[in-house]
């Protein structure tokens, strides 16, 4: 059935119409960018299902390279930002004993902790998210955080008020 519309070209739904014209290019396209064909593919691949699972998918307009590329280059940053918070990890688990060293599943779960609590961040106002760090990474008090950022205490409890909602929301 699918050699059927193939044969009759106004009979394609948008999203398949975009794939067979555009597919082989997106592939090109992140093969170069990549150096990888394996992630192209997985790329290409995912920048097809966003299209599908979202409803911009079937009105891109005149430019649906424009619209692809832009979709692609979000899941490249995606994974760059994923292997360089797994290679971090790994780094930070290097020095342990074989025998206190987390599972590949544990390690896999471990990093997908991480990139949620990496995506919740970068979602938070940047004066938020630096407050934010500064209590809990850093573990400065309020008048801490107030003196280092010149603003009153209620100021930064507020910040890291909206930070724990916003932590406790993504529960």
């Amino acid at each position: 059935m699918a050699q059927d519309r193939m044969a009759f070209p106004g009979s394609a739904s948008p999203i398949e119409a975009l794939y067979n014209n555009h597919h082989s290019w997106l592939l090109s396209w992140l093969r170069r960018r990549l150096g990888d064909a394996g992630d192209a593919a997985d790329l290409a691949h995912d920048t097809f299902l966003k299209l599908l699972a979202s409803s911009r998918g079937a009105a891109l307009g005149d430019e649906p390279r424009a619209f692809l590329t832009h979709v692609a280059k979000g899941l490249v940053i995606d994974l760059w930002r994923r292997r360089e918070l797994e290679r971090a990890y790994l780094e930070a688990i290097a020095h342990l004993p074989q025998a206190h060293a987390p599972s590949p599943e544990t390690q896999m779960l471990v990093v997908e902790a991480l990139l949620q609590i990496d995506r919740l961040l970068a979602g938070l106002a940047p004066r938020t998210r630096e407050i934010f760090l500064l209590a809990q990474l850093d573990g400065l008090t309020l008048q801490q955080i107030a003196g280092q950022m010149a603003m009153p205490v209620i100021t930064v409890r507020r910040h890291i008020h909206k930070a724990l909602v916003t932590c406790m929301s993504a529960l």
